[in-house]
């Protein structure tokens, strides 16, 4: 049974649906009234779906209609609490554990075809030869046009050592292309990058807490403190959305004394009340240690810095965290299937639960708020600093997160930067080292024409929509008439000029632009390294932990820290 911090077939018949209703509704339930609702609105439900399977004007599908009915009825508690048929579960293992069998790449949807989106370095794909941008047409002679992305992910995985052929079309191939690949079980590190981003820091970027993570991390660590000589460490959290909570304590106790508690659960049924100490002697205690959070760091990452925050051990920097609170827990149901459902809230040192949303109490129209500024509480971590519950886990040091344009924006979810990169690859056989990778003027200058030449490429300027709403406005109240010919010269000003908007923003159409380039030629790792070079939050926790004596102001609550304020609890 795991605990986490991220319809069967079944044919109906009178006597199992009755026996179903008895049964559940005498099962450990004490109070009679509450005995009689069960059992009364479980008839109901029962004879409702027989009516409605027996009698409705069209033919019916009745599994969907359960599992659509249990989905809506989970959906009215919380976002966590969910029903995993037979049929996911192997998704629901991957999510786990972070190990599945196929081919080991990322696809995803373009028109009538499903791409290879990005190939993972040493896995089948890219062994075979696959790469980023490759049309999928047939899989094991099987047309795989117009299928889902969901349709050839099921074909493309399946029991290790087991061969299929896949044909693709690629770019600047004037001929359909067929590998064949066989199929190995795939294990995605949950570390997929650490090393030394200056002479005396490192970082270890942990993306996600699946199964002995904290195993890689600790890897990670050593590495980097004995053979890379490390002198402080950057645990990267950011975007992670959690997993498992026992490997959350585990790499809290990687950094804290034996016997310190580091978490603690609270539920309704006190099986589910326990406390989670660090059980085994830590690797470091002393050596300086920031960790960078953003608005996607979630649930077990918010207790890994939660915690070191609380005890003091870690500086946090970037934005406030999600304010995932809630912990969940498997539970076997029959037909294979599972429910995972919320059992309790987590608590971290100070005693505070960083849960953002209170889905117990909705609003009328069904919305959940957050919790209101009037029920924040204040808590003291070891050294005596303020921090605050209900919502999430505040930064010391906050960084505003990078804001895209409009142009930005649309060139990424139109795919212009993806297809500019496969040309780009097709045009160019290597390029510089990932570390040192940068986009020159004549490839931007190229990517301007490149995206001009898309005839369907579609944005919108704030600018101008900001425009529109004061013309309506300005409409509605009879001021419009008096100032139309400036209205008009605005609206002349505004009016969209790819080119202009993609030079006005080059700057961060750049960085990713050089992000996915260099993907293609050194992998995620790749990407990585280019990424880093103007990462924000990187560099003031380098900045930080350069300068011993802000580090440790901060840590005994001698310098003030975004943390301590209540003001930047407001979203």
């Amino acid at each position: 049974m795991k605990t986490f911090i991220k319809t069967p077939k079944v044919k109906w018949t009178a006597s199992i649906a009755v026996v179903f209703v008895m049964l559940f509704g005498l099962y450990s339930f004490n109070d009679d009234k509450r005995n009689f609702e069960i059992i009364k609105n479980l008839d109901i439900y029962y004879t409702l779906f027989r009516e409605l399977n027996s009698y409705y004007v069209d033919e019916t599908k009745p599994e969907k209609l359960i599992t659509t009915s249990i989905n809506e009825m989970l959906e009215s508690l919380d976002p966590y609490t969910t029903y995993i048929p037979e049929s996911d579960m192997e998704d629901f293992r991957f999510m786990t554990t972070g190990e599945y069998a196929g081919i080991g790449s990322l696809i995803s949807k373009r028109d009538e075809h499903v791409v290879i989106a990005e190939p993972y370095e040493g896995f089948p794909a890219a062994k075979a030869g696959l790469k980023a941008g490759d049309k999928i047409l047939e899989i094991n002679g099987k047309n795989m046009v117009g299928k889902s992305t969901p349709d050839v992910s099921d074909l493309l995985k399946g029991a290790a050592n087991t061969e299929l052929k896949i044909k693709v079309e690629r770019p600047g191939e004037n001929k359909p292309i067929s590998f064949e690949v066989v199929r190995q079980k795939i294990q995605i590190n949950a570390v997929p990058y650490y090393g030394m981003v200056n002479d005396e820091t490192g970082i270890i970027m942990l993306n996600n807490f699946t199964q002995d993570c904290g195993r890689e991390v600790e890897k990670a660590f050593l590495d980097l403190r004995d053979k890379q000589g490390a002198k402080s460490v950057i645990l990267d959290l950011r975007a992670n959305p959690g997993g498992l909570l026992d490997e959350a304590v585990k790499i809290v106790n990687l950094f804290v004394p034996q016997g310190m508690e580091v978490v603690s659960t609270r539920g309704k049924v006190k099986q589910w009340d326990k406390t989670y100490k660090a059980n085994r002697q830590p690797i470091d205690t002393v050596m300086p240690l920031a960790v960078l959070v953003s608005r996607g760091s979630a649930s077990a990452s918010e207790i890994v810095s939660g915690a070191l925050q609380d005890l003091d051990r870690a500086v946090i920097i970037g934005q406030r965290s999600f304010g995932k609170g809630l912990v969940q827990t498997t539970r076997n149901l029959s037909y294979n299937a599972k429910l995972k459902v919320t059992t309790a809230k987590y608590y971290i040192p100070s005693g505070r639960c960083i849960q953002a949303l209170d889905y117990s109490h909705r609003n009328e129209d069904g919305s959940v708020g957050l919790i209101p500024d009037t029920l924040i509480s204040e808590y003291q971590t070891k050294n005596g600093r303020t921090v605050f519950d209900g919502g999430g886990i505040s930064p010391d040091i906050k960084v505003e997160a990078q804001k895209y344009s409009n142009i930005t924006f649309a060139v990424v979810a139109q795919q212009m930067i993806f297809d500019f990169a496969t040309q780009f690859a097709v045009d160019n056989k290597n390029i510089a080292p990932a570390a040192e990778f940068e986009i020159d003027e004549a490839t931007f200058n190229k990517f301007v024409e490149f995206v001009k030449a898309k005839e369907d490429f579609k944005y919108k300027s704030l600018s101008q929509d900001k425009l529109k709403e004061l013309i309506k406005t300005a409409k509605r109240e009879d001021y419009y008439s008096a100032a139309e010919d400036e209205f008009k010269q605005l609206e002349e000003m505004l009016k969209l000029d790819v080119e202009k908007d993609l030079n006005l923003f080059k700057d961060e159409i750049n960085e990713l632009m050089s992000i996915e380039i260099a993907k293609r030629y050194y992998y995620q790792k790749g990407a990585i390294l280019t990424g880093l070079k103007k990462d924000l939050e990187l560099e003031e926790a380098k900045k930080l932990l350069g300068d011993q004596e802000q580090y440790n102001g901060l840590l005994n609550g001698q310098l003030l820290s975004h943390a301590g304020d209540k003001r930047s609890m407001k979203k």
